[in-house]
């Protein structure tokens, strides 16, 4: 159902050959962009009173602590000795909901310091300051930008987590989880370094995954003045869009459960291993390698028909077969859910070998109803619904999704910036200022995300390459992570390092050619990931490969190695 969806990019793909090629070679036009200098390294001057030191407007330091060597450790391994400095800015109570806010953030800072700051984006509805470590992409990292040498700064985004979806009915609350929360910390963050070490940082980086990946697209839109590199995983670019989907995506799922209220009754375990392994039969070799990944995303779609090749009940569902009014539904919602006037909320979803695992069923069966409810209803409505006696999956089943996207789009006296302007990037496909100033982005997705789809990230890419010539692969570059699902996990090798490629790039002029990712099998020091096939090597790797090149096999030597793969 959705074999069309694909083939204008596969046009413009062709069309685009020689300067895609030049881009294979290191980036087109590379020299007519300015070459940042690398970052020359420092050492923190002091750490405990730092709390009595920093000083910034609107800003209050709450403590200052060093943290010994091995007090924090990743994937088993001993961080350095850092500077833990914790604070809030712009405390005040809502005139709205009586509700106290803040911006609260923490700054880890290493002894021995690279020169580097990194903006840690955190996820889902933020709320919560993470350890401020610096995530370096994929799942299970074997490193983080503190260990590297950064000094990272994490935070709430201003409000508290127990506050739950409820925040959003502070209209200063949604616009500092939107974007000016990131527009605030980042000068204070630099100021406090500059105190720490005695001068600012040479190098500014941002990362983060789905909301962090859209906190990521945001900056490099908005703030790409201030930062030098830019990761964005798996980004909910179109965040609110996505969540609608999904809550549309959970009435079809529960028009087609066979127990009430339990919408994985609706498309099985079962049932989705038996698709996975269709899509599998179908597109596994286009890649010139039978291996359990579909690395051609884009010729699998045309290859994979859900109607044709993926048997059809004549009696009850018993596993190995779909029933039509299953097949009508998921087919709609892959190509993409669409209003009651059959209008796209959203964009298509690409047919995948990760639709069986439980980090797929999550999202569509469990988020949708807690998770995307609370988020629609508080943070992006206008107005936003009744909180007394609010229940999710109830808003979420019974919901009209058309006048959930209206008020999405609306403002009042109250909330004056509506959702798809505080929460998505201005002009996404048009990134002069990042691209001018020689600056960088890098964005990776799994294919197999279930809440935010790779082919938006694909279709964003294809209007940015379109703006620039035909070829944007000179300061941003998209990967797709085959089999991932949302940030991680997955039939997937989702284990890699995007932020030591990013400052190649950045400082050295080094173009990520390729990336290479490994599996999680038994034994990773990372953490292991359950969905890696028993027949992979544990330590499977491949390269990630800069779109619209896939990775395809050379004809000869290991299936296990990413060697055995080139990008083309």
């Amino acid at each position: 159902m959705t074999k069309n969806i694909h083939r204008p990019k596969l046009a413009l793909a062709a069309a685009l050959a020689p300067a895609l090629l030049l881009g294979a070679c290191g980036g087109s036009g590379d020299d007519d962009l300015p070459q940042l200098s690398a970052a020359q390294a420092g050492t923190l001057q002091s750490c405990t009173d730092l709390a009595g030191k920093i000083a910034f407007a609107n800003t209050t330091i709450t403590a200052a602590e060093s943290i010994a060597a091995g007090a924090l450790k990743i994937a088993g391994k001993d961080v350095a000795e850092h500077c833990r400095v914790t604070g809030r800015m712009y405390e005040r109570v809502s005139a709205v909901d009586g509700q106290s806010y803040a911006i609260g953030f923490e700054m880890r800072m290493p002894k021995a310091w690279n020169g580097r700051f990194f903006y840690q984006a955190n996820g889902g509805l933020d709320g919560s300051i993470g350890t401020a470590a610096g995530g370096i992409g994929g799942g299970g990292p074997l490193d983080n930008a503190l260990n590297k040498g950064f000094a990272v700064l994490s935070s709430d985004a201003g409000h508290a987590g127990t506050l739950g979806p409820f925040f959003g009915l502070d209209p200063q609350a949604r616009l500092d989880y939107g974007y000016q929360a990131v527009g605030k910390l980042t000068p204070m963050a630099k100021s406090a370094i500059q105190t720490a070490y005695g001068k600012a940082p040479d190098r500014s980086y941002l990362g983060g995954c789905s909301n962090g990946g859209r906190h990521a697209m945001v900056a490099a839109s908005r703030y790409a003045d201030q930062y030098d590199g830019i990761i964005a995983g798996n980004p909910g670019t179109r965040l609110p869009l996505a969540a609608i989907a999904n809550i549309k995506g959970a009435q079809g799922y529960a028009a087609l459960a066979t127990t009430p209220g339990d919408l994985g009754t609706g498309f099985t375990q079962t049932e989705r291993t038996l698709v996975s392994q269709a899509v599998l039969g179908k597109c596994d070799a286009l890649d010139g390698a039978t291996d359990g990944l579909v690395q051609d995303t884009a010729a699998c779609q045309t290859a994979f028909d859900l109607a044709r090749d993926v048997p059809t009940c004549s009696g009850a569902r018993d596993g190995t077969c779909l029933s039509a009014a299953q097949k009508t539904t998921i087919a709609q919602l892959f190509k993409g859910a669409t209003t009651s006037t059959g209008t796209k909320i959203y964009t298509s979803f690409p047919y995948d070998a990760g639709v069986h695992t439980g980090g797929w069923a999550g999202w569509k069966f469990n988020n949708s109803l807690n998770l995307d409810s609370g988020a629609v209803a508080f943070v992006w409505q206008v107005p936003p619904e009744a909180r007394a006696g609010f229940n999710g999956p109830n808003f979420t089943l019974t919901g009209n999704v058309d006048t959930m996207l209206a008020r999405i789009q609306a403002t009042d006296a109250t909330y004056t910036e509506k959702a798809l302007a505080f929460m998505t990037p201005p002009n996404p496909g048009k990134l002069p200022a990042l691209k001018n100033r020689g600056a960088k982005l890098m964005v990776y997705h799994g294919t197999s995300d279930p809440i935010f789809s790779s082919d938006d990230s694909v279709g964003w890419y294809d209007a940015l390459r379109q703006d620039n010539d035909g070829d944007a692969s000179n300061f941003a570059r998209l990967y797709l992570v085959p089999g991932m699902n949302h940030c991680s996990g997955g039939p997937a090798t989702d284990q890699f390092d995007m932020v030591a490629a990013l400052v190649d790039w950045v400082e050295k002029g080094v173009a990520p050619d390729r990336i290479v990712a490994s599996a999680r099998g038994a034994g990773n020091a990372g953490g292991v990931n359950a969905d890696v096939p028993a027949g992979w090597a544990a330590d499977r790797s491949r390269p990630l490969c800069p779109y619209p090149q896939v990775a395809r096999y050379n004809g000869s030597g290991s299936l296990e190695l990413a060697s055995s793969f080139s990008c083309k």
